[in-house]
């Protein structure tokens, strides 16, 4: 743990739990920022001290206030920064020379505006490590903390939240008060609230930790506008995971890239950022949402309800659509419906009318009042093979809606076994739902989203428990030999490594690589391809021509010395008229591979995460087809094998229509030893190894066409 990080740590359980606070450049001046910060700390009870400061004011809201910080007596805190950008600095210094050690910059006009906003960050970065001071913000909305011995709101937003059990992290202020409005009508409560804005030194990471050992906090909720450090980001999601068992719910903005620059290689041009993010979050354990209701509705369950023993539920409704509805969506989220005990049946056979269906989904049918709820609901929890129960409501002339949510809130606390609700439409249930929302039953308007968020919430705890296999390193790699072939490449101006380098690389790290040998006339070329044993490939080999086939410089199946010997020629004369300028070395007459499937392996640099690994279905139509998976390097064997059953031509390998497996275990050592390449050397920019040919099982694999672009920056 660095030193800065230590400060934050120690800092922020300070910004959190104050006992004084000053606000520092407020005023007199109602509905401004200034004055509704003050004004809401005063308004919600802070059981500490507050201090305003305010040069040119007496009193604000009857509190005494004070010229500058220094001038305050009393030991602070945290102060909260409004005044504007230009001065920030220096009330900055001033809360420094006074011994402040948390701040939030509320204001406005920093490195969202460009260069000089950028600049004035910097001077209060280093305001803030010259004296051991932790800063959230600047340009955000503030932060609140639930806690009734706290009880801090230092926003400007409108109302103070309810208090609760979710930690809300967010990028964008904006945004925060959206989020707050939308939860407090649904009366979903926080523990902390926070706005980070630019991040100049508290980071959302420093955040995550600090949410990660808050005993108030059982759910974090994160949104990002950009991933700073994404390493960081993941190994933070997987220690709350670990540590605490709390999940990460994550919402990224920024899911599509308009304008992007077409890229250089076939991994660099599938993996797009957004699909960067997804294999990234998901690596790390992180729930990565599509939007705020999507993320709540997940939160609810996490907060309110306890953890599933298992996937098995119970479905009780009063209307047979809804019921099939929710089966439906069930199953197609990986759920199972429980079955009920011969017990069970008899009781609900009693109990129940005759057209009632007694089996899961249960219907109770359309006229049915509270008591017939409650038998259904007692019924299905006392069940063992039932680990929760979805309770489905649709409104009739008869139903007394409101008594049956206090019933399903009655029955429920007898329990410990999770209970979700769908009270479906709006204004006719809107009193139920309410009771429901109260007493921390999670509601859905629709079935299928309640069966969504059951089954993330599942899956989390399923997986949470998944132990990481041992990283396999390979010692056998002459890594030495390897940074003299890329840094003398990189020397030479060379954007792309010339392959046969490239495929020498490959073989000292162990990848299994076809027979093959550089011909530079055509008689060379007939005897090597003697030598090797028909039949054989022959490519053309220039350090012009990336895309070999669109230059139409590659021959397959080349069966006699007399076709080795012409194909040399043809080959040249083809690709000189449509690269004349092209610049030709000769040609790679290599082993031909007669049967197998093509699969391709990369690798990709983000600016983020670093290395990504990626596998995909290979070949010429791997840039149409589009099945690839993705990791951040490193990877072991279990996110290998994940890599490879994720794409959906998966069975292709595990063999159809006739055709044996193929060797799995070869491409999944493949892909650990590309992991270990790609963390080895960060001159590879980008790396494709397409096709990588995979015969069947035992028999192995092999490389036949490999591409590295170099990262022209770097050199070991």
């Amino acid at each position: 743990m660095s030193i800065r990080t230590e400060i934050h740590k120690q800092n922020i359980v300070k910004i959190f739990n104050p006992k004084s606070i000053a606000v520092v450049g407020t005023n007199n001046v109602k509905g401004t920022v200034p004055y509704d910060i003050l004004f809401n700390i005063l308004k919600t009870e802070f059981t500490g001290i507050v201090f305003p400061v305010s040069p040119g004011e007496k009193s604000i809201c009857s509190v005494k206030a004070y010229k500058y910080v220094v001038d305050i007596n009393d030991a602070v805190d945290l102060a909260i920064i409004v005044f504007p950008n230009t001065v920030c600095h220096m009330a900055l210094e001033q809360c420094g020379q006074k011994g402040i050690k948390g701040v939030v910059i509320i204001s406005a006009g920093f490195k969202e505006v460009g260069e000089k906003g950028l600049e004035r960050e910097k001077q209060l970065k280093q305001i803030a490590e010259k004296y051991d001071m932790s800063i959230i913000g600047p340009n955000c909305l503030g932060i609140i903390n639930t806690d009734p011995n706290i009880n801090l709101n230092a926003s400007f937003a409108r109302k103070m939240t309810e208090q609760g059990s979710i930690g809300f992290l967010s990028q964008s202020g904006a945004l925060c008060t959206a989020v707050l409005d939308y939860a407090l009508a649904k009366h979903i409560g926080f523990s902390k609230f926070i706005s980070f804005g630019n991040k100049v030194d508290i980071s959302e990471i420093d955040l995550i930790y600090y949410l990660m050992e808050d005993d108030k906090t059982k759910v974090i909720l994160l949104y990002l506008e950009e991933v700073t450090d994404g390493r960081a980001l993941m190994k933070a999601a997987r220690d709350v995971t670990s540590l605490s068992g709390k999940p990460v719910l994550l919402l990224k903005a920024g899911r599509t890239e308009a304008g992007a620059s077409a890229a250089a290689s076939h991994t660099g041009s599938l993996a797009g950022n957004d699909e960067i993010y997804d294999a990234a979050f998901k690596q790390a354990g992180i729930i990565r949402c599509d939007n705020i209701e999507e993320m709540f509705n997940i939160a609810i369950a996490f907060a309110y309800q306890p953890a599933p023993r298992s996937n098995k539920v119970a479905i009780i409704t009063n209307a047979g659509g809804p019921g099939v509805l929710t089966t439906d969506a069930a199953i197609h989220d990986g759920l199972q419906l429980a079955k009920f005990s011969e017990e069970t049946t008899r009781e609900f056979r009693k109990c129940l009318p005759a057209n009632a269906n007694i089996k899961n989904p249960v219907d109770v049918v359309g006229d049915a009042h509270a008591d017939r709820y409650n038998i259904a609901l007692n019924g299905a929890f006392r069940e063992d093979d039932v680990d929760a129960v979805f309770v489905i409501l649709t409104p009739q002339s008869m139903t007394d809606i409101e008594t049956i949510a206090k019933e399903v809130v009655k029955v429920s606390k007898q329990y410990l076994k999770p209970v979700y609700a769908s009270f479906m439409g709006e204004a006719d249930v809107a009193a139920g739902v309410d009771i429901l929302l109260r007493n921390k039953i999670p509601h859905y308007i629709l079935p299928e989203s309640m069966c969504r968020s059951f089954s993330r919430v599942y899956r989390f705890y399923r997986d949470i428990d998944i132990n990481p296999h041992p990283q396999r390193i390979y010692t056998d790699v002459d890594t030495k030999t390897v940074h003299s072939i890329l840094n003398e490449a990189i020397k030479n101006n060379h954007l792309y490594l010339p392959e046969d380098e490239a495929v020498s690389i490959l073989k000292i790290y162990g990848f299994p690589v076809v027979s093959s040998k550089l011909a530079t006339s055509p008689d060379e070329a007939a005897l090597v391809a003697l030598n090797i044993g028909f039949p054989v490939v022959m490519k053309i080999m220039s350090d012009d021509i990336i895309h070999k086939s669109d230059a139409k410089g590659v021959v397959l199946n080349i069966n006699s010395v007399e076709e080795a010997r012409n194909t040399y020629s043809a080959i040249i004369e083809q690709v000189l008229q449509i690269m004349p300028e092209a610049r030709i070395k000769g040609m790679q007459v290599s082993e031909m591979i007669l049967s197998g499937e093509e699969v391709i392996l990369g690798i990709k640099r983000d600016p983020s995460f670093g290395p990504i690994v990626m596998f995909g279905l290979g070949g010429v139509y791997v840039e149409v087809f589009k099945d690839i998976s993705l990791r951040v390097a490193p990877i072991d064997e279990i996110i290998a094998d994940s890599m490879i059953k994720q794409i959906r031509s998966y069975k292709i390998l595990q063999g159809i229509r006739g055709k044996a497996p193929r060797d799995i275990a070869a491409i999944r050592e493949c892909l650990i030893r590309l992991s270990q390449l790609a963390l080895d050397c960060p001159q590879i920019k980008e790396l494709d190894i397409n096709p990588l040919i995979v015969l069947e099982e035992t028999k192995g694999c092999y490389v036949t066409d490999a591409r590295i672009l170099l990262n022209t920056s770097t050199v070991q």
